[in-house]
């Protein structure tokens, strides 16, 4: 009786085709997905004739250090204040043009929303945690702001306007009506909030 050879060999011939056809499965099902960026607008640049005092009471300067702690006009402030200080400073109406501004109309501080500019400084080693929470604080002031006004114009938050109005599944007639009534909020408080040059630590 003869003996047997070795174990039967299996053939891998078309291993590299099933493996090639999965790559390309992959490739053409997976979606990469694109960072959107931070829109953020720089201050207007001031004419040279233009009074400091009157430009600094219409900045409102946020410093986040490295530890984290924010300081705001130039004082220590908790992160959960940050938002109400910010709406306070957007809302003021100091000079009295602004007929649906809310605020102390103090003289001290922003004349009106048009003017108001939020000035964010953050330093090198401020954990990127921090600093997205401030973003988010600041932005959450401008929409707390426009859905006030919102709701008194619209009967509607202005988040959820944009929301449908930036939603490509939107009708084309609902987002042309949505658009007039979208850029009149942001009218009314627009957002001005300028990254400043990054501090270093000593």
């Amino acid at each position: 009786m003869p003996r047997r050879g070795g174990p039967p060999e299996v053939n891998a011939g078309s291993m590299a085709d099933i493996a090639f056809l999965l790559l390309i499965f992959f490739l053409v099902t997976t979606t990469i997905e694109t960072d959107a960026g931070l829109d953020r607008m720089l201050p207007p640049i001031e004419p040279p004739d233009t009074d400091v005092v009157i430009k600094q009471k219409n900045i409102f300067t946020v410093n986040i250090n490295k530890n984290g702690q924010l300081l705001v006009e130039e004082e220590l402030l908790d992160l959960r204040q940050l938002r109400q200080r910010a709406m306070d400073f957007l809302d003021n109406g100091g000079d009295g043009s602004c007929n649906y501004c809310r605020g102390a109309k103090n003289s001290s501080s922003s004349d009106n929303p048009m003017k108001a500019i939020i000035s964010l400084k953050n330093d090198r080693e401020t954990k990127y945690g921090t600093y997205i929470t401030v973003q988010n604080e600041l932005v959450g002031a401008y929409n707390d702001l426009r859905n006030r006004e919102a709701q008194r114009l619209f009967g509607r938050n202005f988040t959820e306007m944009e929301a449908e109005f930036l939603n490509p599944e939107t009708p084309a007639r609902i987002r042309d009506e949505l658009k007039d009534k979208v850029k009149t909020v942001q009218d009314l408080f627009p957002q001005k909030l300028s990254e400043a040059e990054t501090a270093t630590s000593n």
